[in-house]
């Protein structure tokens, strides 16, 4: 009788991951700037693997309490918020003044847009940065981060750099370095907390301005091994959203020149992209 072999020995026996990666492959990467039309600032909605942020920013604007004016600069007022559907085994509401997850993710944020927005272009403002978690499959801060940083740039804000965010840690199975963890793997193994380190830095500029890891490690060496696969895994996402930022430019310059043709989609008869004539 011949032995039937399962899906995860399959992917054990390839040296590949539960989700069918290669251990330095992120997951596949979807973009859409603009996302919220009403919005008077700049939007955008970043999905990484089954991963989905929604990010709204608004400003600069006027500071609503005067005591939180700075005379040199702005600040960024940063919101985490999840949907209640985001993760399919808690439904609860989660409230982003109390829960301590999102508060800790809001002040994570919040630092590493700090180090790239030019803040001293408005003095004695306020930048407001509102992030919905719509689907959470993993790995859902670097992807804040990185809708964040698009929907900086589609609102106008100058940056230094694009802050380009991703996650490394430990495969369970062989102790190698892997890139982009989801649910499954950010989870515990054997009673034992995942290696699980979120990493945020100005690609350009080679600067890591967000690093955070919570388990235990056995060396310097396995640190040093997690945070170069962390680095490489923020570069292949730099890609993308360069990759973004030039296609969003060019659909806007294109519709500013009078020269953009609306496709409708047959669904819906929606307005779905903004074209070349």
């Amino acid at each position: 009788m011949a032995s039937v072999l399962r899906r995860a020995d399959l992917l054990t026996l390839s040296n590949l991951r539960n989700d069918g990666r290669k251990p330095h492959e992120i997951r596949r990467i979807r973009i859409q700037m603009g996302a919220v039309a009403e919005n008077n600032g700049g939007s955008a909605v970043v999905e990484m693997g089954l991963t989905t942020v929604l990010a709204m920013v608004r400003g600069p604007i006027e500071c609503s309490r005067r005591s939180d004016e700075i005379s040199d600069r702005a600040i960024i007022d940063v919101q985490v918020k999840a949907a209640p559907f985001a993760n399919s085994g808690d439904r609860r509401v989660s409230n982003p003044t109390t829960d301590r997850r999102l508060v800790e993710q809001s002040h994570q944020l919040k630092r590493s847009m700090e180090a790239a927005v030019l803040l001293h272009l408005f003095p004695k403002s306020k930048i407001e940065i509102t992030l919905w978690v719509l689907a959470d499959d993993g790995g859902r801060l670097p992807a804040a981060i990185n809708a964040a940083t698009l929907a900086l740039v589609d609102a106008g804000i100058p940056l230094k750099d694009l802050v380009c965010a991703c996650s490394a840690g430990l495969s369970a199975a062989n102790n190698d370095a892997i890139v982009d963890l989801n649910r499954r793997e950010e989870s515990s193994f054997g009673g034992q907390p995942a290696v699980y380190l979120p990493c945020a830095m100005l690609p350009q500029r080679g600067t890591v301005v967000l690093s955070q890891c919570e388990a235990r490690l056995g060396s310097l060496k396995q640190l040093e091994q997690v945070l170069d696969a962390a680095m490489d895994g923020c570069r292949a996402v730099a890609q993308h959203l360069q990759a973004a930022v030039r296609e969003h430019s060019a659909s806007l310059l294109t519709a500013r020149s009078g020269q953009a043709r609306i496709q409708y989609s047959f669904e819906n008869q929606l307005p779905v992209k903004i074209s070349h004539a």
